[in-house]
């Protein structure tokens, strides 16, 4: 505002400039032979100014990934997801970008598609119940990378396997869910990380997952959590309330190679 009003002062002293520079010229004009002085009118130059061109410049298009799964992050504060890759289909719940608690919303595509307007949408696991909900979210309202790791849960089996750009990186037993408890199987993803610092029940480091078990030790309930533990004589039981189990340097290693968005098997 302050550069504004300063613009328009130096413009009001040009013309009084102008002004005075007028009125200066036509007092020396020449007198004629009677004695009567004659006054000229002189004429302020025009300043013309050049025509000032604004160039528009176009947002690049979010990039629109075609290796799944992929993983990431909202673009816009929120997104509705639908049934179908439609603007017009039934919504199914909305994406924010900062969930309930304040963590970023991790998303987790394992497909594409061209949607009825003509645009790309992503077909998008949903963390809620039940488990093994989809679906589609315009591709423009995520940006998404192609994921490198892969998480493989066996229940009966009791053991967990990671694998990392292709190579088989970690092999260890675990825990699972009790008799009426069950570890949910199916397909899943990380959608959190912490280090429980007050919580030694969880052991060293804890991943979120979008699993949703009858009851679990995971705070607030109800979600399936893949963590380290106080209590590794456990291991290789059916023992936890839906969560995985690991032992504490399984944890360790889950934290180097198993970012958010990392897919889980989870299977009998």
């Amino acid at each position: 505002m302050r550069r504004f009003y300063t613009l328009v002062f130096l413009a009001a002293a040009i013309v009084a400039a102008g002004v005075l520079s007028a009125v200066a010229t036509a007092r020396a004009g020449a007198s004629d032979a009677s004695g009567t002085t004659t006054f000229t009118t002189s004429t302020a130059p025009t300043t013309t100014t050049a025509p000032t061109t604004t160039t528009s410049t176009t947002p690049n298009p979010v990039p629109v990934v075609s290796k799944f799964p992929a993983a990431g992050q909202l673009n816009p504060n929120s997104v509705i997801v639908r049934t179908e890759p439609s603007p017009s289909a039934k919504k199914i719940k909305v994406f924010h970008y900062f969930r309930s608690d304040y963590r970023v919303q991790e998303i987790l595509a394992i497909g594409s598609k061209t949607g009825s307007d003509g645009q790309p949408w992503y077909h998008v696991s949903v963390p809620m119940r039940p488990n093994g909900t989809y679906g589609w979210i315009p591709a423009a309202a995520a940006q998404l990378k192609p994921t490198q790791s892969q998480i493989v849960v066996n229940v009966s089996r009791r053991t967990i396997d990671v694998y990392r750009r292709g190579k088989h990186v970690v092999h260890a037993i675990v825990a699972v869910g009790a008799p009426g408890m069950e570890t949910p199987l199916g397909h899943f993803y990380v959608a959190a990380t912490f280090v429980p610092y007050h919580d030694p029940f969880l052991g060293v480091y804890a991943l979120e997952t979008s699993a949703y078990s009858k009851l679990t030790e995971w705070p607030g309930g109800g979600v399936v959590g893949i963590h380290g533990t106080s209590a590794p004589w456990l291991l290789g039981k059916a023992v936890s309330h839906g969560c995985v189990r690991v032992s504490n340097a399984t944890a360790a290693k889950l934290k180097r190679y198993t970012p958010l968005g990392t897919p889980i098997v989870i299977k009998s």
